[in-house]
């Protein structure tokens, strides 16, 4: 099969959208830490309705959200390259893939610091 190229400017970047959907629902509906993350950024969605943030703490929260999803895509994307490569276990290919879920980690623990630091002063005031 070889790779033909879209020369249209609009139908190459709705090819492109429509990839990039796929993609992201084969990863909501595949990968369980996304789905665990995925209720997270919906409970935390319901909280922000609930306690009525800010629209500055909104676009925090969102970032937050889109941050540790998309990383938690690119972790997904290595683990799965790399196993395609080295099937077996290998210290190297561990190597990499624990780099990887470190990203998430860093991600999470940021997400976690900007929840704390929204909602925790509105819980206070309850």
């Amino acid at each position: 099969m070889e790779f033909e190229r879209d020369k249209t400017f609009l139908t190459g970047r709705f090819k492109s959208m429509g990839f990039a959907l796929k993609g992201a629902i084969k990863l909501i509906t595949t990968e369980h830490s996304v789905m665990v993350q995925s209720s997270i950024g919906i409970l935390m969605i319901i909280a922000g309705f609930y306690f009525h943030i800010s629209h500055e703490e909104w676009l925090v929260q969102t970032l937050a959200i889109g941050l540790v999803l998309g990383i938690e895509g690119l972790n997904t994307a290595v683990e799965k390259v790399a196993d395609f490569i080295h099937p077996e276990y290998h210290e190297r290919i561990g190597f990499i893939k624990d780099i990887a879920a470190g990203a998430v980690f860093f991600a999470a623990m940021t997400a976690i610091a900007i929840g704390c630091i929204i909602y925790i002063p509105h819980i206070c005031n309850l």
